[in-house]
């Protein structure tokens, strides 16, 4: 009889399990006999994975969400057009990559063949000036796919690839995490590119693809972020690059499910409910809230963006409030907020071009980073294309920092619609029947600062444990998995604090898929060269 094949989350054979922590039983319970109770503070993708963690450990789970839809920064909800039809709103697309084992996982706990999710056929990007890059039927296992696509991409010219320099070139092979993190300490990703000196057209495209879509300038941004993410979306991973969607809301198709789910096994949601205090009491904590009586719970999960994350932990009284809590308070304090970045969603009269991409990425077209048509991939936008004739389209642009000033909005909303007339002509002139227009500055920046010196998803108080994409994570994850990731390991240290066991999470390979080869030839050919 032959042995079932091993659990592998995705097609890469050589994806990574990073087992949890061994129980330890180190927090007493004050709450419950022998019931841990705990408060997940934000009903984002990090707090729904740390309590659908807890919940499935038996732990009692209260989970708290400021808004009166769960989802967080990846939330939708519902709006009213000019002809009181019904739509809905979000704060724009997101690619759900399959190297997102974590998030794909918590998914499956509704949807367990993830089919509310839609594949994307290509990724492409298209350069002012002429020139585009495409990701369909690039190969997704390293080498196989840089090579390919280095061959195929116009961005890599022979004569612009002479002047390439190739030890720096092989250190985006040279990698292991998480020490990688450290290596690059105050090196932004700007400087990166220049060490490099890589074509100015693949400068562009790697600023693009991976830097942009971190909503930073690049000269402000982790060089070693960008390793990270080239690593685990490109020269890391077998998965590939293309991506998939959800096929409506993401209320409708992942969170409402979800939290439906998590309300059968016991979880308690408290929608529009805003936290206003954590208070440490004998041996437990006491949640505080704008409405309603306090909690008792044994420990919390804070899963918030970071303006909230550094408003509640400014508040904190009785909790981590030791020297190295406060040193610790210090290093949450220090988390930066990314510029303000624009969503701008229109719906308009007539429609796109039949042969426009659900999504593309732009370079050289002003502040706009990328363009969607919505209606191609979201049932409630394809409806309205159907009703009308029209189109649902949206145009994203990060990091614009004069964009936190109302004042700017209405130019920045007019050089928005140019730009969008400059790459797809057929917009210019369309009536814009109805249109939202959302301005945040709630993403966190990685900058320059020691990887170490940042706050992770321990505390030095074991009765508290932050999770989100503001997060530190040993792994190379980021975006919507490093806060899925960092959901399921907070709710795994505080299991193992609890005596139970907890959950584990997996990821792309943490070092080159072509073991020591690259290392080794870049540093024969840094002495060679010198």
């Amino acid at each position: 009889m032959s042995r079932p094949a091993p659990y592998r989350p995705g097609r890469d054979a050589r994806a990574v399990f990073h087992p949890p922590p061994a129980p330890t039983g180190a927090v007493r319970l004050t709450t419950r006999e022998d019931t841990p109770h705990v408060v997940v503070v934000g009903g984002g993708i990090a707090g729904l994975a740390a309590a659908t963690a807890l919940s499935e450990r038996g732990a009692d789970v209260t989970l708290i969400e400021r808004e009166e839809s769960l989802g967080g920064r990846v939330r939708a909800w519902p709006i009213t057009l000019p002809d009181g039809s019904s739509a809905q709103m979000s704060r724009g697309f997101h690619a759900f990559f399959r190297q997102y084992y974590t998030l794909r996982a918590l998914l499956r706990r509704v949807d367990p063949e993830l089919s509310a999710l839609t594949p994307l056929e290509d990724y492409p990007l298209v350069r002012d000036g002429g020139g585009s890059d495409s990701f369909a039927g690039i190969p997704r296992t390293p080498p196989w796919n840089l090579v390919e696509f280095v061959r195929r991409s116009p961005s890599f010219t022979v004569e612009g690839l002479r002047g390439v320099d190739i030890p720096a070139a092989l250190g985006l092979l040279d990698v292991d995490f998480p020490q990688t993190f450290s290596d690059y300490d105050g090196v932004s990703a700007a400087q990166l590119l220049d060490d490099l000196r890589f074509p100015e057209d693949a400068r562009h495209l790697a600023l693009e693809v991976f830097a942009r879509s971190f909503f930073a300038d690049p000269r402000e941004f982790s060089a070693a972020e960008l390793l990270g993410m080239f690593h685990t979306y490109f020269v890391g991973s077998a998965e590939g690059l293309l991506f998939d969607v959800p096929d409506d809301d993401y209320d409708a198709t992942l969170w409402g499910p979800l939290g439906e789910h998590l309300e059968r096994n016991g979880v308690t949601i408290r929608r529009g409910t805003e936290v206003t205090a954590v208070r440490g009491t004998d041996g437990g904590v006491r949640v505080e809230t704008a409405t309603g009586e306090p909690l008792e719970t044994d420990a919390v999960v804070l899963a918030l963006d970071p303006p909230a994350l550094r408003r509640i932990v400014a508040r904190l009284d009785g909790v981590a409030d030791d020297t190295a809590g406060l040193a610790w308070r210090d290093q949450v304090a220090a988390i930066r907020s990314a510029p303000p970045f624009v969503v701008w969603r229109i719906w308009t009269e007539e429609p796109v071009h039949a042969d426009r991409p659900p999504f593309l990425g732009t370079s050289g077209y002003g502040p706009v980073d990328n363009v969607s048509a919505v209606h191609l991939f979201e049932g409630h936008a394809r409806e309205y294309a159907r009703r009308t004739g029209g189109a649902v389209v949206e145009v994203h642009a990060y990091a614009v920092p004069t964009a936190a000033d109302p004042a700017t909005h209405a130019e920045l909303k007019e050089t928005l619609r140019r730009e969008l007339a400059r790459i797809w002509p057929e917009t210019d002139g369309m009536t814009v029947v109805h249109e939202e227009w959302l301005v945040h500055d709630d993403c966190v920046l990685v900058g320059l600062e020691p990887w170490a010196d940042r706050a992770g998803v321990t505390t030095p108080d074991p009765r508290l444990v932050l999770a989100g994409d503001a997060v530190r994570a040993d792994l190379p994850v980021a975006l919507m998995e490093r806060a899925a990731v960092t959901g399921v390991q907070a709710a795994d240290h505080l299991l193992a604090s609890f005596g139970r066991t907890g959950h584990g999470v997996w990821s792309v390979p943490t070092s080159s898929r072509l073991g020591p080869w690259p290392g080794r030839m870049r540093r024969l050919l840094e002495r060679v060269t010198r």
